[in-house]
C-alpha cells in the first residue's frame, strides 16, 4: 500500500453507505486480502447506525478501503454558492449545514440553469458513469457526503489528493457501478423495492460475479469466494453486499498502483473515483 507495507499485508475494504443507515438497510463492508491477482474476500459486516461506521473507521492500519459516496463537491457548484475553495474549508461549511439548507441551495442553482444542464457535475463523473456528487434524491449522494466524509476527516484517516492523514489508514471514493456496467453493459442487478427484485436481476447478479470470479474485468482481478459467500451475495437482492465487493475490488486494484492509481493532477475541491 505504501512503501514499508506489502499489499498482501493490507486489510483492504470495500464500502457500501448509506446516509441514513438501519438495521434493515446497514452500511454494508466487504473486507479482504490480496494475493497477487487474486481478492479473497474475507468476510462481510454491517454497521447500522452513523455512529457504528465511525467507531469502525478508527480500527488500526495498515488498511486500504474503496468508499461508496463521494468526497469531493464540483468546483463549478462551489464558485457559484461562494462556498470556500479550499477542501477543508469546504467540508466544515458543508458539514454545518442542515440536509433542508443543502437541498433548497442546490434546488436553486439547477432551477436557475437551463433544461439538460441542471447538474454541475465533477471531472470525474463521466469516465466513471456516476451521478454529480449534487444530486440530493435517487440516490442522495450529496447527503452520502454530508454523512460519510466529516466522519472520514473526524478519524483522522488519509484521503488521497484531498486530505493527509494517517498513512495506515487510506480512503479512496469508489463506485460501484463503475465496474458493474463494464461487465453487464445497462442490465440491473439490484433494487431496494421488493416488487421489483426480479428474476433478470437474479441472473444478473450470478453473471456478474462469474466475470468477477474469472477476472474478467479490466482490472485484471479474479474474485476468490466460498460457495456460502457466493450464495449470500447471489441472494441480498439490493445488492448492497455485492456493492461493497465491487468497491472492495477498486480498492485491491489502486493497492499496488504508484499515487492509489490516482490522475497526477486531480482538483483538490473535486477528487476522483479510483479506477475511473
Amino acid at each position: 500500500m505504501h512503501a514499508s507495507v506489502p499489499v498482501s499485508d493490507t486489510l483492504l475494504l470495500g464500502v457500501d453507505f448509506s446516509s441514513a443507515p438501519s438495521r434493515r438497510k446497514p452500511i454494508t463492508v466487504a473486507r479482504g486480502q490480496r494475493r497477487g491477482q487474486v481478492v479473497l474476500l474475507q468476510g462481510l459486516e454491517e454497521l447500522p447506525t452513523l455512529e457504528a461506521f465511525g467507531v469502525w473507521l478508527q480500527q488500526p492500519g495498515p488498511w486500504l478501503g474503496g468508499f461508496d459516496f463521494p468526497f469531493g463537491l464540483p468546483r463549478e457548484l462551489v464558485q457559484a454558492l461562494g462556498w470556500p475553495l479550499d477542501w477543508p474549508g469546504l467540508m466544515r461549511h458543508y458539514a454545518g449545514l442542515g440536509r433542508d439548507e443543502i437541498r433548497r441551495q442546490f434546488a436553486a442553482f439547477c432551477a436557475a440553469r437551463p433544461a439538460g444542464a441542471k447538474f454541475a457535475h465533477r471531472a470525474s463523473d463521466a469516465p466513471a458513469g456516476a451521478s454529480p456528487s449534487m444530486k440530493w434524491v435517487n440516490p442522495p449522494v450529496a447527503f452520502m457526503l454530508h454523512a460519510g466524509v466529516p466522519r472520514l476527516i473526524a478519524a483522522d484517516v488519509h484521503i488521497p489528493g484531498l486530505r493527509a492523514g494517517d498513512p495506515g489508514r487510506v480512503a479512496l471514493e469508489a463506485y460501484p457501478g463503475l465496474l458493474a456496467r463494464e461487465l453487464l453493459g445497462r442490465r440491473s442487478y439490484k433494487s431496494d423495492t421488493r416488487a421489483r427484485q426480479t428474476d433478470e436481476r437474479l441472473i444478473a447478479r450470478k453473471d456478474l460475479l462469474e466475470a468477477l470470479e474469472q477476472g474478467r474485468s479490466r482490472l485484471c482481478l479474479r474474485l476468490k469466494l466460498s460457495h456460502a459467500q457466493r450464495d449470500a451475495l447471489v441472494a441480498d437482492a439490493s445488492g448492497d453486499r455485492l456493492d461493497a465487493v465491487l468497491c472492495l475490488l477498486q480498492a485491491a486494484w489502486a493497492a499496488d498502483r504508484p499515487g492509489w492509481g490516482l490522475p497526477a493532477q486531480i482538483d483538490p475541491l473535486e477528487g476522483w473515483i479510483v479506477s475511473a
